[in-house]
């Protein structure tokens, strides 16, 4: 836990906090092949707040797009919800308890109820030209589509110009 605390520190992800109004625990995870996975419970925070009905893709959807394009481009955004900054009087209600100490998040933590119809809303926005035409998202995984090869470029570029 400490290696996690001192990363997601040094990267600026997480910040020391006195006094939280919620405080979750922490649970370690072992993962499949090595090491273990720091989970913060944010059981009882999800139950306190609304649901945010923002709706996800279908999947089968989102299949069926692709249907007579030569060229697809698979892309995972690195760190998804830790992307998007949680707004300053939000932070300390993703507080959790270390040995070392009291610590919330400055971006959005995994495990938030509605972390992903958060980040789902957020990339359909900044995408919204490209939605449907030339790419296709899903979360933080995101497909470039072209129906020849001399498109794929260009719809790639048109992307990157966006996440820049």
């Amino acid at each position: 836990m400490r290696a996690e605390v001192d990363r997601l520190s040094s990267i600026r992800f997480i910040r020391e906090v006195d006094y939280p109004t919620w405080l979750a625990n922490v649970v370690m995870v072992r993962k499949p092949r090595k090491g273990w996975r720091m989970c913060v419970d944010y059981t009882n925070l999800n139950r306190a707040c609304p649901k945010d009905s923002f709706p996800l893709p279908r999947i089968d959807q989102l299949v069926d797009a692709t249907v007579g394009h030569a060229l697809l481009s698979f892309m995972d955004a690195y760190s998804g919800y830790n992307q998007i900054f949680m707004h300053p009087e939000d932070q300390a209600h993703t507080s959790f308890i270390t040995d070392r100490g009291l610590y919330c998040y400055k971006v959005v933590p995994f495990g938030l109820k509605n972390a992903g119809a958060t980040y789902q809303r957020l990339v359909n926005h900044h995408f919204a030209p490209l939605i449907g035409n030339t790419m296709e998202v899903y979360v933080d995984d995101m497909l470039v589509k072209s129906r020849t090869a001399d498109q794929h470029i260009p719809n790639l570029f048109a992307m990157f110009t966006i996440l820049k």
